[in-house]
């Protein structure tokens, strides 16, 4: 039995009602209120895990919650925290916790990534929330490298709707009646930890033409694009990459208690609509 197959034997028998759920989301940091706002039924600790171990950093509760959303008491799954490859991690091992819970709850069908980003975009604002509608990936690792178990996903996996164009357009609907504004935007997912330098962000703006950068989400939409769901992804803008300004992780997290209500207030109306299907 692989670590992943062990890994989703254990969620399974201690994610009561799971199978209930058909949306999975994974909570960045400082994005941890959404869960505040969520009925939870039960709860596992990644460090019970076999073979995952908790988050190390600030802001990644570290543990999976099956839970209720909302008046309809819609039905979900939510990582609220994810491992990074900054933390010493290959991309196989960042990403295993989220495929083995797609792999114990396959009618999971939809996954919605959350993450706190740097804006590169110049006609951003601190606070503003990104629809990703695509990604590069320069972290030089992928997590899909290896042998491939066709039982999860094919060989070669067809990325070009990595973030579904169907559910970008249904989150763009459910923000215009929520009185919500999103920005849409490329993604670029950097090793970490440390943050970027002046050329980098020269570079990742003007010559790739990036709008936004992290150290998440890149490994998360690949395994689960390559699983066969759809992906969601949606970024907090924490700080702006084209001032000159130091950039730390208190200013991150400090910034993110302006967008936990509008981020929660987002999802506690999309996923009903996750939920019934697109």
């Amino acid at each position: 039995m692989s670590l992943i197959d062990e890994a989703a034997a254990f969620v399974r028998d201690r994610s009561q009602g799971g199978d209930e759920a058909r949306v999975l989301v994974i909570a960045g940091s400082g994005l941890g209120g959404f869960v505040k706002g969520i009925s939870p039924a039960s709860e596992v600790s990644y460090h019970d895990i076999p073979g995952i171990g908790g988050s190390t950093v600030a802001g990644h509760a570290g543990k999976l919650v099956f839970a209720y959303c909302g008046d309809e008491r819609t039905p979900l799954l939510v990582m609220a925290g994810r491992r990074h490859l900054y933390e010493g991690l290959s991309a196989q091992e960042a990403v295993r916790l989220p495929q083995a819970i797609l792999q114990a709850f396959p009618a999971v069908n939809k996954v919605v990534i959350s993450n706190a980003a740097g804006g590169l975009n110049p006609k951003f604002a601190v606070g503003d929330l990104m629809l990703i509608s695509d990604q590069i990936n320069w972290m030089f690792q992928n997590p899909l490298v290896g042998p491939n178990d066709e039982a999860r996903g094919p060989r070669f996996p067809d990325v070009s709707d990595n973030y579904s164009k169907a559910l970008r357009g249904l989150a763009r609907q459910v923000a215009l009646d929520e009185g919500i504004t999103l920005r849409e935007g490329v993604y670029v997912g950097m090793h970490g930890p440390s943050y970027e330098t002046r050329a980098e962000v020269a570079m990742l703006r003007h010559l790739l033409g990036a709008d936004a950068v992290g150290m998440s989400t890149v490994p998360e939409a690949l395994v689960a694009t390559h699983a066969g769901r759809q992906v969601l992804g949606i970024s907090f803008i924490s700080n702006l990459l084209t001032t000159p300004a130091v950039t730390t992780h208190e200013e991150v997290m400090g910034n993110a208690a302006q967008v936990e209500e509008r981020f929660s207030r987002l999802l506690m109306a999309l996923i009903p609509q996750l939920h019934r299907g697109v």
